[in-house]
This record gives C-alpha cells, structure tokens and sequence, in this order.
C-alpha cells in the first residue's frame, strides 16, 4: 500500500520562514512497484503543489556536503540514490546523509549502463551496490535493502532487472520531471529550465544530481522559489512497523 502521511504536518522547524517538510508519504512495492511519469504508466498520487526531491549519483565530498547544507537550512528532508562505490569510499558522508534524517535509496555499484552488459553482470551491479549501501549504514552486507528503493542509472532498465527487483519487492523509481543537470548548463539556465517544469507540472518527482555542481549553485534559491510559491516538499519513506517522523533536522 502507500500510506497517507504518519504526522499530517511535520513538526514546525526552528528557524522560521523557511520551506520545511510538510508531510511524510509510505512507499511499498505492492502497490506502486515502478513509479515516475517520465518512465512508468503510474506515479505517485502527490497534492496540487507537493514535490519529492530525489538526488542521484552520491555521495561526492566536493558537492554532497554543500547539498545537505542547502537542505538543512531550508529544513527539507530528500531521497538520495546512491551508488555503491562512493558510498564505500566516503562512508561518514553516506552516514551523515542518513542522520540529518534523509532517505537513502540504491543506484548500483558503479552506474554502468544496466542495458549493456550481460544479465548476470546486471544483477551483480544491482546486488553489489545494495550490499554496499547496507554495510556501511547497516553492518552487514546483505543484497535486501532496509530501504527498497531504486533508480537504474540513466532510468535504463531492462525486462529481466526490473523482474529481479519486483520479486524482491522493491520499489523502482523514475521521476516526473528534472533539470536536465547532466548536460552542465549554467546555474542560471538550470533554474530557469527547472522552475519552467515546475509550473507546468505543478506537482511531482523531481531529479536532481548531488554530484553536479550546477544543482548546488542553484539549490538553495530553487528552495527559496518553491517556499515563496507555496510549494511543499514530501518526504518518502518505506512502509513498514515502527516508521516515524519526528519533524526535520
């Protein structure tokens, strides 16, 4: 199922004007196994005006620090997919992602494209980087995630990959829309062509780069944007026994 918020509104954060998180969603893969406009016939069932902002690539300690920074001074909670490698080289950097309270969702071992390798090398790149993710925050090396979310790297998937994560029930993730960070435009083109998607769409997904140094340029006035348009940011976390929400950091 996906659940209606735990808190209905999040705890009030300390630092007045700012965006905040507004509300907590439960994902699962029963009902919503593959979510994004962009790449799957469903998405998720946000409000007029709710986003969920998504990073991808991390955790990079020249870029990734600055990200969280914009983030927790804004009072807003994300979902970073990151990829196993990194995480295992800068495990306090994975680390302080998930204790300023951040979901932490996977983006295989070292970004290959899954659709140009052989199956089996697929499935090892999806396992090894799970299991990298889950030793560092975890301890243990285990391929089932505490957190079964899921981004194939260039929303490239494949019908055999995206079998092997439905059997395990997790939740794969495209997005609704993004900034198109990856072609490096400037700062100022990013902004406009985000903020553009936004008021078209209204609502949605949305696909950010914690590695791009565009997107930590422009982050912390595309989060002013979102609070003086009256935007809210949802935060998304599995279902599960004992989930809470105690505000935001």
């Amino acid at each position: 199922m996906l659940g209606s918020c735990l808190a209905a509104e999040a705890a009030t954060c300390p630092r007045k004007g700012t965006l905040g998180t507004s509300r907590l969603l439960e994902v699962d893969a029963a009902s919503f196994p593959q979510i994004g406009s962009k790449n799957f016939p469903q998405t998720l069932p946000l409000r007029d005006h709710e986003v969920v902002l998504t990073f991808d690539d991390g955790p990079w300690p020249p870029t990734t620090p600055k990200v969280l920074a914009a983030l927790q001074k804004e009072c807003v909670l994300a979902t970073f997919f990151v990829i196993g490698k990194p995480a295992m080289e800068h495990p306090a950097l994975l680390r302080r992602i998930a204790v300023e309270g951040h979901t932490i969702g996977h983006h295989t071992w070292t970004h290959f494209s899954l659709m140009r390798m052989p199956q089996a090398d697929a499935f090892k790149e999806i396992d090894d980087g799970i299991a990298a993710v889950e030793k560092v925050l975890h301890g243990v090396a285990s391929t089932t995630p505490e957190t079964p979310f899921f981004r194939f790297p260039g929303f490239e998937d494949t019908p055999a990959t995206l079998d092997l994560l439905r059997s395990r029930g997790i939740v794969v993730f495209g997005a609704d829309f993004w900034a198109n960070d990856w072609d490096h435009l400037t700062p100022k083109a990013e902004l406009r062509l985000l903020t553009w998607r936004l008021r078209v769409a209204r609502k949605g997904i949305i696909l950010l780069h914690d590695t791009q140094r565009s997107t930590v340029a422009i982050l912390p006035a595309f989060l002013r944007y979102l609070r003086d348009n009256h935007y809210r940011v949802v935060h998304l976390v599995p279902t599960g026994p004992g989930v809470d929400f105690d505000g935001v950091p």
